[in-house]
Parts: structure tokens; C-alpha cells; sequence
């Protein structure tokens, strides 16, 4: 479980970082951070567990929303606490993209059936 955590780590770590680097270059790439998540969580495994595909999926998910609330904050507030509670007045591609990443985290850390 603690391989699995530590590679999830690293992989948040550096989607955080991706992310970041493709809005340079004119990408928008919110789902990068989950799915590095995933990737890092289940790579280093060989097991197949639920309890550490819910964390990263949670994990995916907060990573998701910090890094487009560091983005674009909203212009009436900057506060984190004005953005999570006005999530829903974010666009419609943004809300898809949080969900993509949150499940490719869940999912690609879930690990392998032996």
C-alpha cells in the first residue's frame, strides 16, 4: 500500500508540473494530474486494492481542483474556499475533465489480479 501511495505522490507531483507546462504551450491538460496519479499509484504494485484506488481517486480529485483553482481563480474572490463553494459556475469542459482525471486516478491505481 505505502509503494502504491509514494508512487501516486510522485506521479501528482509531476502532473501538477505537466499541467502547468502544457498551459504554457497553449494545452489545457486538467486530467494530466489525476492520471499521473493513477499511473504512479498502480505501477509500482502488484496487487489489486480498492482502499488504495478511493485514495488516489480522492487525491485525483483535490489535485484536479487545486491546480485550476491556482489557474483561474474566480475574478470576485481568489479565495480556495470561494472556489469550492462556486464550482458550479465552472464550464461545463472543465467539470468533464476533473471527472476524467479523478477516474483515471481511481482507476489506473486500482493495480492487477494475480
Amino acid at each position: 500500500m505505502l509503494l502504491g501511495l509514494l508512487g501516486a505522490t510522485a506521479g501528482g507531483v509531476l502532473g501538477y508540473i505537466v499541467f502547468f507546462w502544457a498551459l504554457r504551450q497553449g494545452y489545457y491538460a486538467l486530467m494530466v494530474p489525476g492520471g499521473l496519479i493513477g499511473l504512479g499509484g498502480g505501477l509500482l504494485v502488484k496487487d489489486r486494492s480498492v482502499i488504495r484506488a478511493t485514495l488516489c481517486g480522492i487525491f485525483g480529485a483535490g489535485l484536479g481542483l487545486y491546480a485550476e483553482w491556482r489557474h483561474a481563480p474566480f475574478i470576485a474572490d481568489q479565495s480556495l474556499g470561494y472556489f469550492l463553494t462556486h464550482l458550479h459556475k465552472l464550464q461545463s469542459i472543465t467539470l468533464v475533465m476533473l471527472a476524467v482525471g479523478t477516474a483515471f486516478a481511481a482507476w489506473l491505481s486500482l493495480g492487477k489480479q494475480r
